[in-house]
């Protein structure tokens, strides 16, 4: 099993999503002999999922059942254990998207954190590029190498213990782009030049307060980055429903309607499509945001090297 190449059965060491609905799933290590207790019933891992197919409808003891998944880089975002705060997969998009990554891409990231745009940035630049994390916190890193193997990314991940800050991400003139999660950016961003390439790269900076986006930004000018700009991604869904609403008594004009020929008791015209005029009302779909949204998680401040 890998994160970034698609495993068909289940084997045993394999981290599995059980999946019991949109909003019910969790990852589970399979083992030989485990179990796994859900509200459906147990789940033996030796004889309901070792040799299955990922995909495949598992029915627990007490008769209800579960999908088990392959896990991906947007499952383990809604799935993983949370050691910091994450990025999730709105965000993460756009990260991706604006860095300019593809497959052989050379990424810096600093802080390592609970992993999650790790495992993103990862399944991106397989399967010839690499990346470079660089968390602060020494359990933090560990947790984060222990992951790496057990997904089987290790080969594609560089895991560095150190202060980002003072340190640097310890390689020169070799990354395409360059990830900054940490509290404050701009103390890091000569560092994260001296990691890009010498003929340019990306450069992204994440942070919640607009204080320390501020701060970034006059850090990249100093630096000689050019086209800064800050993004926030607010993601607004929207509810399409059918709406009824009465028909509206318009006196005079509503008996002109009469003399152009319309009878409502004609059963052809009553049963135009979107009108119920026996009721007195009418249908149509209509778009309603939904009472509450996801609000600010924080600011994108993106940024080139420039060549001079």
């Amino acid at each position: 099993m890998s994160f970034v190449e698609y495993g068909d059965t289940i084997k045993d060491g394999d981290t599995a999503i059980v999946f019991l609905g949109h909003e019910s799933m969790f990852p589970v290590k399979v083992q030989q002999g485990g179990v796994t207790q859900t509200k459906y019933g147990v789940i033996r891992h030796s004889t309901d999922l070792i040799g299955k197919k990922y995909g495949s409808k598992v029915t627990c003891s007490k008769g209800g059942w579960v999908f088990i998944l392959h896990p991906t880089p947007e499952l383990w975002t809604v799935n993983l254990p949370h050691r910091t705060q994450i990025l999730y997969s709105t965000d993460i998009s756009v990260i991706t998207m604006m860095l300019e990554l593809k497959p052989g891409s050379i990424v810096c990231e600093s802080g390592t954190g609970s992993g999650s745009l790790s495992h993103a940035l990862i399944r991106t630049v397989a399967p010839t590029g690499h990346l470079y994390t660089v968390e602060f916190h020494q359990q933090r890193a560990e947790k984060a190498k222990e992951e790496f193997r057990e997904h089987g990314v290790e080969h594609l991940v560089t895991v560095t213990n150190q202060d980002v800050c003072k340190n640097g991400f310890g390689v020169s003139d070799i990354a395409d782009a360059v990830f900054l999660d940490i509290p404050s950016p701009w103390e890091a961003i000569g560092h994260a030049k001296s990691a890009l390439k010498a003929e340019g790269g990306r450069i992204c900076s994440f942070s919640p307060c607009i204080e320390q986006v501020q701060r970034t930004c006059l850090a990249m000018e100093e630096y000689g980055f050019t086209e800064i700009n800050t993004l926030e991604i607010l993601l607004r869904v929207y509810n399409v429903r059918t709406i009824s609403l009465q028909i509206p008594d318009l006196g005079k004009a509503a008996e002109d309607n009469s003399s152009t020929g319309f009878d409502s008791s004609n059963p052809s015209n009553q049963g135009s499509p979107g009108t119920n005029l026996q009721q007195g009302t009418v249908q149509f779909k209509s778009g309603v945001p939904l009472k509450e949204m996801v609000g600010h998680t924080g600011y994108l401040t993106f940024a080139t090297k420039s060549l001079f």
